[in-house]
């Protein structure tokens, strides 16, 4: 029994040693018994270790050991077990220490990825057009002295795919971006009645479709003598660059107040006339490819066709439908009801147009006249206008989508040829037919300058005229990125016709004066 119980003594004495040094050497401290090693052969010459204590006797040369007392074995054995288990305590403790401190990085990690994925597509186009929308504005009014155009240009091709990309889908945002020109068209014919577009119309047939028809003939010379293009490349680049911008236009008339005033009504005019004309030139680009069916007379005759249709159909809602769906909603006092009317006759009228061949911005343009001289058109502008603005900005931010950097380095001198010569020829038609319509020196040169950029439906021409194999992939991008950038020049050149205008003016003052001066002068000599 008792040799049994010193070979579990020693057993646990050595598992504790085993365990953890530090851990074993304050159990020696803390221990009634102090351990010495000492090494001696045995009897039959053979190396033996035994350990020695204050309570143990000296092993004697001969051998033999003298018998410990059992409380000294069994004090031994409680010390060794206390070691022991708190080695094991302890490793335990701080293995499980180590494994919370790696699972916590691994969470925190596989959260922010998680979240990364969530953000990205849909969700993180939606907040950077929002943050666009309400950072743009005013940093570049306040901070940047600037038009907010530039600041959402520049963002364009920060954000978009000729940039950093940040903005995944491309083509959706772009769709959604184009509402803004439908909404702005709308503000336009909450303005506009009937009555005064008839008193516009020789602005709007008569200038208006000089300047279109002089412009395109010259673009097109130019493209097929000085680049030697084909005629369906020709009649797709006259017609194309021939339009203005809508969007920039007005935008610039209405924050400078000018809508009212006779170089606002001219640009107007000129502008709605180009939306007409929108019509023939995307009807005749399949035919100019070959890719259409019938001749040019039967596609332009289902053109008009469609265009009567169209128009009838937006007068007869006007007529008997507009008004007393609009005081059914109002009658509720439910602003929900009244902006849910207004979306529905933008967007039904814009749809309308569109499908049946005509500009969706002609559509919406006409549902805001038929407005205009009802009761409602102050509230319909006031609730429209948040929109409005929202999807304006993000019509130029997209806009900056178009402008390649990289194309415009590598063929910096051709870029600027064509935007240079673009702005210029246009600049120099417009004014000569205002000029010709009895226009003043200072209104035409205005106007000129205002409307010498691309459209946006040249975006729409040019990409059309591609997936009928008139121009190829890297020629439609040249052409995206010079309109772009002359778009970019509206605001500039818009400040420039101001401050001829006011020259022009104050010259003819002066003449005006020194005239009536002469006048009285002869008089007086008489």
């Amino acid at each position: 029994m008792r040799q049994s119980t010193r070979m579990f003594a020693w057993w646990l004495v050595v598992a504790a040693a085993a365990a953890s040094s530090a851990v074993t050497t304050e159990a020696r401290r803390t221990s009634p018994l102090s351990f010495h090693r000492s090494v001696h052969p045995n009897s039959h010459g053979v190396m033996t270790t035994t350990r020695q204590s204050s309570s143990w006797n000296v092993v004697p040369r001969g051998g033999a050991v003298e018998e410990m007392a059992e409380e000294a074995i069994v004090a031994v054995a409680a010390a060794a077990a206390t070691n022991l288990a708190a080695a094991a305590a302890a490793a335990t403790t701080h293995d499980a220490g180590l494994r919370n401190v790696m699972t916590l990085k691994e969470l925190v990690v596989e959260a922010v990825q998680g979240l990364v994925t969530y953000g990205k597509g849909t969700k993180s186009d939606a907040l950077i057009l929002l943050l666009t929308s309400a950072l743009i504005p005013p940093l570049s009014k306040n901070v940047l002295h600037m038009s907010p155009i530039l600041g959402f240009l520049a963002n364009g091709i920060l954000c978009g795919p000729n940039g950093m990309k940040w903005i995944q889908n491309v083509h959706a945002t772009e769709h959604l971006a184009d509402f803004g020109v439908v909404f702005f068209l709308f503000e336009m014919g909450i303005h506009l009645d009937f009555k005064t577009l008839w008193k516009m119309k020789r602005d709007v047939f008569g200038l208006g479709g000089s300047q279109f028809l002089v412009t395109a003939v010259a673009v097109a010379a130019i493209a097929g003598g000085l680049f030697q293009q084909s005629f369906a490349a020709m009649v797709v680049l006259g017609g194309g660059l021939a339009l203005s911008s809508s969007a920039f236009v007005l935008q610039l008339l209405k924050d400078g107040d000018q809508l009212e005033s006779d170089y606002g009504k001219t640009s107007f005019g000129v502008l709605l006339l180009q939306d007409l004309a929108v019509v023939p030139l995307l009807v005749a680009i399949p035919l100019l490819a070959g890719s259409g069916s019938g001749s040019l007379r039967d596609a332009l005759t289902s053109a008009g066709l469609k265009a009567v249709m169209a128009l009838g159909a937006i007068l007869t809602a006007g007529t008997f439908l507009l008004e007393p769906m609009f005081d059914f909603c109002t009658k509720c006092q439910s602003q929900e009801a009244l902006v849910g009317a207004i979306l529905v006759t933008i967007l039904g009228m814009s749809f309308l147009t569109e499908g049946l061949g005509l500009s969706n911005t002609l559509g919406a343009f006409l549902a805001g006249s038929l407005l205009s001289p009802t009761k409602y058109r102050h509230q319909i502008e006031r609730e429209i206008a948040p929109f409005r603005g929202i999807l304006v900005g993000l019509f130029f931010f997209t806009v900056g989508f178009e402008i390649d950097l990289q194309l415009i380095q590598n063929q910096l001198g051709s870029v600027l040829s064509v935007v240079v010569g673009l702005l210029f020829v246009k600049t120099v038609i417009c004014t000569g037919v205002c000029l010709a319509f009895g226009k003043s020196l200072a209104t035409s040169q205005q106007t000129g300058l205002i409307l010498s950029q691309g459209g946006e439906f040249a975006f729409v021409a040019f990409r059309l005229a591609r997936e009928c194999g008139i121009f190829d992939i890297r020629t439609t991008k040249f052409l995206l990125t010079c309109v772009s950038l002359t778009m970019a020049t509206t605001p500039f050149l818009e400040s420039l016709g101001g401050i001829l205008s006011q020259k022009i003016q104050t010259n003819d003052n002066d003449n005006d004066d020194k005239a009536k001066l002469g006048s009285i002068q002869t008089k007086k000599t008489r």
